[in-house]
């Protein structure tokens, strides 16, 4: 059983950067493809990114440039560096992750999420 636990989100203004980390349970964390998605209000839970690795990556458009996925093996953490925040941002944040590294990234593929954190972009 994998177990995720989301952190670091807050209320920011526009501009400003975030960071999130979500901590793994587990032994085979570095075998996991890792994913963070979000949700906003009256919206389908959407991709932003996906680690299958710390060189082979996925970003969404609408983060491509701003956003940053990174993962520390050796600390089983995966995070996410949010950069330029927009109020579009706004969000619950969910860390995700599955075993195996195949190329899937819808939010159905994923088998293990976290309970969310919150993100609040102002304008």
């Amino acid at each position: 059983q994998v177990q995720l636990l989301e952190s670091g989100g807050g209320l920011v203004q526009a501009g400003e950067s975030l960071t999130l980390s979500c901590a793994v349970s587990g032994r085979t964390f570095s075998s996991h493809t890792m994913g963070w998605f979000r949700q906003a209000p009256g919206k389908e839970r959407e991709v932003i990114c996906i680690s299958w690795s710390s060189s082979i990556t996925y970003y969404a458009d609408s983060v491509k440039g701003r956003f940053t996925i990174s993962r520390v093996n050796a600390k089983n953490t995966v995070y996410l560096q949010m950069n330029s925040l927009k109020p579009e941002d706004t969000a619950v944040y969910f860390c995700a992750a599955r075993p195996g590294s195949g190329y899937h990234i819808g939010r159905d593929d994923f088998d293990y999420w976290g309970r969310g954190t919150q993100v609040t972009v102002s304008s």
